[in-house]
């Protein structure tokens, strides 16, 4: 599937209500990273509010247990899962696959973004193993019950940010390259999109269907490193000085907004023939041409030959 906009008749004033509005999620089972705050938060809430038990696991489940204490269907994974540190992620692999038997849902929404040089346990740049390499790690542990759910969807949250940088196959870690906190947020998400496109092909025959989505830029605790003069210099202020928009576009988005493309991605059966493909504003997004219109995505990001060798590599790229 090219990147051809379904002309889906949603916009970026598009909220998760609409999208979920009349579907019926009893009986599936779904996943979401992240689920506990900001994007992911809404996600959560709008799949189980259509029904769907939504299983969260996060980085501080005492935390989370306030934001999600009053949804239906929720199940708090109750121990710490952090992308970042693989075992972790193989105890609540365990975890779920001891408690169910299939995922219709894998939405992967947690992530970091622009932080100084931090790397993790096995010395991996810090973003690229928190937005990229543990969803990797996730996603292919989880293979079984997503086949087992005969018709599933893996949600990836990429960004606008895969504009800074393509994925840089000779030295992703930044070993031996000068680090740049933008270009190594840019390679993590240019490295989910690349991971969605490869696991459709991969799975498509298996009824396992992928997306990336970019969300639009919305002002969430994602942007907690950036320092008031940064958040100013990308319009993120308002006019009290507060971080967040006086105003919203085509880009600038409220939190339910946002939220749109992921649900829409994982929901709607406008998308039941397609996969593999990069999202904005709940439609199919088209192949970005003009760097002075922001709006589509990079060639890189979305590249057969460039996704099959990132998802066969990644075992001999990253320790």
């Amino acid at each position: 599937m090219q990147q051809q906009p379904l002309q889906t008749g949603y916009t970026a004033r598009t909220t998760t209500k609409d999208v979920i509005k009349g579907i019926d999620l009893t009986g599936k089972t779904a996943i979401v990273t992240g689920g506990a705050a900001g994007l992911g938060l809404e996600t959560t809430t709008s799949l189980a509010e259509a029904g769907a038990t939504v299983i969260v696991p996060v980085r501080n489940p005492q935390k989370a247990a306030g934001s999600l204490a009053s949804l239906p269907n929720i199940v708090l994974y109750e121990t710490e899962m952090d992308l970042s540190k693989r075992e972790t992620i193989e105890r609540f692999v365990k975890w779920f696959q001891n408690h169910y038997t299939a995922l219709h849902l894998l939405i992967n929404c947690a992530g970091i973004m622009a932080i100084p040089l931090q790397r993790d346990p096995l010395g991996n740049e810090l973003q690229l193993s928190v937005n990229y390499l543990g969803h990797y790690h996730l996603t292919k542990s989880l293979l079984p019950q997503l086949r087992a759910a005969r018709g599933a969807r893996i949600v990836n949250l990429s960004s606008r940010g895969h504009w800074r940088s393509p994925f840089h196959f000779e030295d992703p870690n930044f070993l031996h390259t000068e680090y740049d906190k933008w270009k190594a947020y840019g390679q993590s998400k240019t490295a989910v999109s690349l991971m969605s496109v490869a696991l459709d092909q991969l799975y498509r025959n298996e009824l396992i269907r992928s997306f990336a989505i970019h969300p639009g830029s919305i002002v969430t605790n994602l942007s907690v490193n950036l320092s008031k003069e940064e958040m100013a210099a990308m319009g993120a202020l308002t006019s009290a000085g507060e971080r967040g928009y006086d105003s919203y576009d085509e880009e600038r988005k409220t939190i339910p907004e946002g939220a749109a493309t992921i649900v829409w991605c994982a929901t709607s059966p406008q998308l039941d023939k397609y996969g593999g493909v990069y999202c904005e504003n709940c439609d199919i997004s088209p192949i970005a041409v003009d760097d002075q219109v922001r709006k589509g995505v990079k060639p890189w990001a979305v590249d057969h030959q460039l996704a099959l060798q990132l998802w066969q590599q990644t075992e001999e790229l990253f320790q």
